[in-house]
């Protein structure tokens, strides 16, 4: 499957803000922080399957995640559910904008 530099530019918009705009929230993490943070992780990546577009490094950044909230490190693992979260998001923006991207790669 060929991606254009268009679609490939804004996956990588897409992340990058996703996690830059998290990260100034983190100072005071709590677990009621990481369970929000996690949940809108979960929410996004559900989506992405109902899309039959789940990323392996979305479900890794997820179990990173949740062994760090284990630990108790609350910082760590928000940052990881929202990593997570932004890989999940830009794997729908994937999904729904090839569903027509094909027709364009067709000879005709």
């Amino acid at each position: 499957m060929r991606i254009s530099l268009k679609t490939l530019l804004r996956i990588g918009c897409l992340m990058a803000s996703a996690i830059l705009g998290g990260t100034a929230s983190l100072a005071a993490s709590t677990e009621a922080d990481f369970k929000q943070s996690y949940a809108a992780a979960e929410a996004a990546e559900k989506e992405a399957g109902v899309l039959r577009n789940r990323w392996l490094p979305t479900q890794s950044a997820l179990a990173d995640a949740r062994k760090a909230a284990d630990k108790g490190d609350f910082e760590r693992a928000i940052s990881a559910a929202k990593e997570a979260e932004a890989l999940a998001k830009a794997s729908v923006f994937q999904a729904t904008s090839e569903k027509e991207a094909w027709k364009d790669l067709e000879i005709r």
